[in-house]
């Protein structure tokens, strides 16, 4: 019977490589690409974790790749999404800072760029391959009782990834494999010691982008009033994309006796609103652009757990489907931060039913 063949997703660290390890121990044929996707106009981010930025300049990373591909003696191809990614990821990022949110844009990059262009221009190129492969911390199973793909949490707590797939579709999620979902990232690292592999040591990424943000939004400066919660104007911003909810260093306040912090950003006024703590706490939430993992809601109205950030501890809370792709929830208890443009991922225990964009 002839080898099934799985295209991986390689970026250079350790995680992408043990995966390829296992598929090749799993008796698969492996074939490893890397997704480029550094604007050469972008300023070259500088500091101490530059080079584990997802976006950076890739020479050096090409090269760790293609020896990874080498030691494990697998096809690689490097695959061009340099423009898809700046119409998707960069732009969105740029409209929703400038809108006063804060994005998560390896969510988007995910859906759409890594687990949708990438694969698809690989077989526009025609490298043939049965499924798609990546080193992420989760897991997906065949649910044969509906018919339905399930992506649930990663094994492991504290490396889970599921937050940042919850956009997958069911066609995704059939031509999927995650080899790490059941492992920790010590087996990991020695699986990868094991192997021979130079990355095994390797720091984890840091972030999609370790330079100032101001460097890819290139905005002007637009100023405005920072305000108290009654519209009293305390301060002077250089713009509002500068600004997240919850922060409070660097805010240019004084005289306060309790500490300020962001409580919102009002785009329309141009204004960035403080208040105490006790402000950052909200008992509900809405969400637009509502993905659900298996096509459709599990109910008009059900009770589940809500992640409103990646590190965040899911909160019980009650959900309410809305028309027009959106949901509205309220907390058990009120959540700290929430954060608009930031996704909501809603769990059923180790299940990820879907998630939207808070509103």
């Amino acid at each position: 019977m002839e080898k099934e063949t799985v295209l991986i997703g390689l970026s250079g660290g350790v995680d992408s490589a043990a995966a390829a390890v296992l598929l090749k121990e799993q008796g698969y044929r492996v074939i490893g690409a890397t997704m480029l996707i550094w604007d050469p106009s972008l300023p070259i981010p500088t500091g101490p974790y530059a080079k584990n930025a997802c976006l950076s300049p890739e020479k050096e990373d090409l090269s760790e790749i293609r020896a990874i591909a080498k030691r494990l003696d697998i096809e690689f191809f490097a695959i061009d999404c340099r423009e898809r990614y700046r119409q998707v990821v960069l732009e969105n990022f740029r409209q929703e800072y400038a809108c006063g949110h804060t994005p998560n844009p390896c969510v988007i990059c995910n859906s759409r760029i890594k687990f949708g262009v990438l694969p698809q221009e690989a077989r526009r190129q025609r490298i043939a391959f049965d499924k798609f492969a990546t080193g992420h911390y989760a897991r997906v199973f065949f649910d044969s009782q509906n018919g339905k793909y399930q992506l649930k949490k990663g094994a492991d707590p504290a490396r889970d990834q599921s937050y940042f797939l919850h956009r997958l579709t069911q066609e995704q999620l059939a031509g999927v494999l995650f080899p790490l979902g059941d492992m920790t990232k010590p087996q990991i690292r020695a699986l990868a010691r094991q192997a021979g592999l130079a990355v095994a040591d390797k720091e984890d990424s840091q972030d999609f982008y370790c330079g100032d943000y101001n460097e890819l939004l290139n905005f002007p400066n637009r100023p405005g009033d920072i305000v108290t919660q009654d519209g009293t104007p305390v301060a002077r911003h250089n713009g509002i994309w500068g600004y997240t909810i919850g922060k409070r260093k660097g805010l240019g306040i004084s005289g306060f006796k309790t500490p300020m912090y962001v409580v919102r950003i009002d785009a329309r006024k141009n204004q960035v609103v403080i208040g105490p703590k006790e402000a950052l706490y909200s008992s509900s939430l809405q969400a637009e652009d509502v993905s659900w993992v298996s096509g459709l809601p599990p109910a008009p109205v059900f009770d589940c757990q809500i992640k409103i950030r990646n590190l965040h501890i899911p909160a019980q809370a009650r959900v309410t489907v809305l028309e027009n792709g959106k949901l509205s929830a309220v907390f058990e208890q009120p959540q700290l931060s929430v954060t608009a443009g930031q996704s909501a991922v809603l769990y059923d225990g180790e299940n990820v039913l879907g998630g939207g964009i808070i509103c």
